[in-house]
This record gives C-alpha cells, sequence and structure tokens, in this order.
C-alpha cells in the first residue's frame, strides 16, 4: 500500500488533519504523522494531537504523497519550516503527489510548487502573497498533475476520499465512502 506523510503543526486545522488520516487509514493506506517538533500538536479549536513521529525522522523515507492540511497559523508554521518545503520538493520531483488543502497551498506556493498550476484554497488565503503563473479557482477541489488542492474544513471529506481515489484507485474510494454511510 501507498505511504502518506501527513505533517502536523501547531494551529493546524483539526478537521481537516483528522479526516485526512482517518480515511486514508480506513483504506489501509499507511499514514504516517509528523510533527515539526516531538512536542504534542495543540490545533487551532484546542484539540490535542499526538503526532507518529518527527519530520525530522521520516525525511529520507519513501513516500507516495504528502498530505498537507490547512489552518492558521498551522499552515504558516508549516511554511516556516524548511524541511517541509524540501520534503514537498522532493516528492513533486519524484513524480509523487502533493496535497494541500484550506491555508496550505500557500506553502505548496513557497515551496516552488504551483507555477502554471490551477489550484483552490481557502477563500482570501493566498491573497497577498504573490500568485503570478497561478490559476485560483473557487472549486471544491482540483488536481492539476501531481497537485491536489482543496478549499477548507467543509472539503475535508470529499479532499480525504479524492486522496484514496488517486492513490489506490475508485474501487477502494467507492469501498470506503460505503462505510461511510453517505
Amino acid at each position: 500500500m501507498p505511504t502518506v506523510l501527513v505533517p502536523l503543526a501547531q494551529g493546524c486545522e483539526e478537521l481537516e488533519a483528522v479526516t485526512i488520516i482517518d480515511l486514508l487509514r480506513r483504506a489501509a493506506i499507511t499514514v504516517i504523522t509528523a510533527g515539526l517538533d516531538p512536542q504534542p500538536v495543540i490545533a487551532s479549536r484546542g484539540t490535542v494531537l499526538l503526532p507518529d513521529t518527527t519530520l525530522a525522522t521520516v525525511q529520507s523515507q519513501p513516500l507516495d504523497m504528502i498530505a498537507l492540511p490547512g489552518g492558521l497559523p498551522g499552515a504558516d508554521n508549516l511554511n516556516n519550516d524548511p524541511k517541509i518545503h524540501t520534503l514537498l520538493q522532493q516528492v513533486a520531483n519524484q513524480g509523487k503527489h502533493v496535497a494541500a488543502i484550506c491555508a496550505a497551498p500557500r506553502v505548496l506556493l513557497s515551496a516552488g510548487l504551483l507555477h502554471e498550476k490551477r489550484i483552490t484554497c481557502y477563500p482570501g488565503s493566498l491573497d497577498k502573497l504573490d500568485c503570478s503563473g497561478v490559476t485560483i479557482t473557487s472549486d471544491a477541489i482540483v488536481i492539476d498533475d501531481n497537485i491536489i488542492t482543496s478549499r477548507g474544513p467543509g472539503t475535508a471529506m470529499d479532499f480525504a476520499l479524492t486522496l484514496i481515489e488517486t492513490l489506490a484507485g475508485a474501487a477502494k474510494r467507492h469501498e470506503v465512502e460505503k462505510g461511510l454511510a453517505r
């Protein structure tokens, strides 16, 4: 099965993080949660998340995808860690998928991965950044080559299901979706 890294930063959006982790694990996809440091992560609404490991310990591990939860200041905390940019660039350069929801596409932008790409994000989250060469839509989910983006907490379940379909196929997505009684 594929391996997905979900980096968890202080102030991340817990609904997005937990939805991604939970649904991918329901699909039998290996999910590694990694904190930027060894501390528990206090998410944007006060939920405490305990990462499996730290980002430093997974830097050389083979990955099939990196999926970034958004939220503020979580996305900014991810963006301020150069290890995240390096990992994103490595995975993308290998032709693997990178995914970001809510405010986290700003991390992909800073890592130089969005030039000539079509994306979506939380409304206004990229307004103060130089997005030249990037087409920003209001779609719930956008897939452009190996970049997958989504709008925000309200699209988290569909985003996670899209990640499952990308990694494990439509049948696996349907199986997980059926179990959710949607």
